[in-house]
């Protein structure tokens, strides 16, 4: 799992990278105030500094698979009891490949048609929950945020411009994707 995490230090961006690499870095500054570590999604997380660089690596360390169960192993399927009308019911059993296939193929479609939209709502979620903890009290926070979900780019960049450079950059990224295609279109 590519999880990236970034460590501020005030303004200052400070590290950025595995959760260990954030919580070493966030434990070499432990000592001062103002330290706060952002997760992929922007928000702001409390890692357990506690110990040493060596405990830390333990309680940190990339974990291995966890033993699979029953069922279909190699593509990770898992039974969970779905309730739905016999209605439902009759037209899952008529459909080639029985419900299970028919369910596995309408998510499917399901993701793929919700994809972009998915994909911009969280990139702009992430975004506004950066800003609000790092630029909040700053200069052109609401019109910057009214901008993100408008899906305005330019005033955006107009409002952010002056900002701290690590924090407008850390959020650019976390925008990234926020000024993709209309949500409206399919």
């Amino acid at each position: 799992m590519d999880e990236r995490f970034v460590v501020f230090h005030a303004a200052r961006r400070v590290a950025a990278g595995s959760r260990l690499e954030a919580a070493l870095a966030a434990q070499a500054l432990s000592t001062e105030a103002d330290v706060l570590i952002f997760d992929p999604q922007g928000r702001s997380v409390d890692f357990d500094l506690s110990g040493g660089p060596a405990a830390l690596k333990a309680r940190f360390a990339p974990e291995g698979e966890a033993p699979r169960g029953r069922g279909r192993p190699k593509l990770g399927v898992v039974a969970r009891e779905v309730t739905l009308l016999p209605r439902h019911w009759d037209w899952l059993a008529a459909q080639p490949g029985g419900a299970s296939v028919a369910l596995r193929k309408l998510v499917e479609a399901a993701r793929r048609a919700a994809e972009g939209p998915d994909r911009i709502r969280a990139s702009r979620d992430a975004a506004y929950r950066f800003a609000s903890a790092m630029a909040g009290d700053l200069p052109g926070f609401e019109e910057a945020m009214r901008s993100l979900y408008a899906g305005d780019d330019a005033g955006f960049e107009t409002q952010i411009d002056s900002w701290p450079d690590d924090i407008a950059a850390q959020l650019r990224t976390y925008a990234a994707e926020a000024f993709g295609a209309d949500e409206a279109t399919p």
